[in-house]
């Protein structure tokens, strides 16, 4: 990773990647601006919207730069903003999600506290259309789980160790909770580009796999908007498909820069099968189910892996 941050307060360039985002996108805008620790810019990428978007976003006026390009998918939008983003670090939102007002003041002080961190996430909420809590990222997970236990009535954790492959076995961040420098950023060659679903989730494990020192903000700083019409929801079976490819294509890459995180990378792609596994089973498609958990025999030979593929054999 690159060197420790030796400012005493660091700057953020907020990313808010949008596509047809006419409903939404003000009071994703309004989430930043109202931030108790201000961002040093914010940057609109419009991926080629179709809607009124571009109006919405005018409203703001010069507080904001905004950019159109042609669509060309969330990831290559993503790394438009951060080529043309200024500060150190970078963060990023969706404009269906929000920020709570915290969110950077509690960054700040994290890398403020511990400057050599490599990067920062943290705990958020899911919310439905009704805007009813449904619950949040961090308890739901190993990893999370146990950074609670340890962190007590702390907002602020670091994370290493053994813990990593937890989080990658698991992650609880999200796009809209993750902070890191705008160099590893390029370092890795942003998010990639053409893969509609579990693209955050490839460029986090990549991520992890660059990195000692984890930020975590045990409170939760932002907001996920549940709705039907996301990727997961709307085709719920290829968005599981393509989640086990996205991980299955890390292997090697895992293997070779950080090995000692490769069985968290393994128990990632088992939960992955089972949950395509569960979606076949739903669509009536047992066969194919079955089919889809196999391979957990050659990946993690032994008795887990046996009772997975005997459990959904049993339905």
């Amino acid at each position: 990773m690159t060197g420790a941050n030796s400012r005493s307060k660091p700057t953020f360039s907020v990313i808010i990647a949008v596509y047809n985002g006419e409903k939404t996108i003000a009071r994703a805008i309004e989430s930043v601006l109202s931030q108790s620790y201000p961002a040093q810019e914010i940057i609109i990428i419009d991926d080629g919207s179709t809607d009124n978007t571009k109006t919405q976003v005018q409203q703001f006026d010069r507080r904001l730069t905004y950019y159109y390009q042609k669509n060309a998918g969330v990831s290559a939008a993503r790394n438009k903003g951060v080529e043309l983003a200024d500060s150190e670090w970078v963060c990023f939102l969706d404009a269906d999600d929000w920020y709570y007002e915290n969110r950077l003041q509690y960054y700040a002080e994290l890398i403020a506290n511990h400057p050599a961190v490599d990067f920062v996430t943290g705990n958020f909420d899911y919310i439905d259309e009704t805007g009813q809590l449904l619950r949040q990222s961090m308890p739901s997970t190993i990893a999370g789980k146990k950074i609670l236990s340890r962190a007590g009535d702390q907002k602020s954790f670091i994370m290493e160790g053994e813990l990593i492959n937890d989080f990658i076995e698991q992650h609880f961040g999200d796009t809209h909770t993750l902070t890191l420098k705008k160099t590893d950023f390029l370092i890795l060659g942003g998010y990639p580009v053409g893969v509609a679903v579990c693209e955050d989730v490839n460029f986090l494990i990549r991520l992890c796999a660059i990195s000692q020192k984890i930020g975590v903000i045990t409170e939760p700083v932002a907001a996920y908007y549940i709705h039907q019409n996301s990727a997961t929801r709307s085709d719920p079976l290829r968005a599981q498909q393509q989640s086990v490819d996205s991980l299955i294509r890390l292997k090697s890459v895992i293997k070779r820069s950080r090995p000692q995180l490769f069985s968290g990378l393994l128990a990632g792609i088992r939960h992955a099968r089972l949950d395509l596994a569960y979606t076949l089973i739903k669509m009536g498609k047992r066969i194919e189910a079955v089919k889809s958990v196999l391979p957990l025999l050659l990946e993690n030979p032994g008795g887990k892996s046996l009772r997975d593929v005997l459990s959904i054999i049993k339905g």
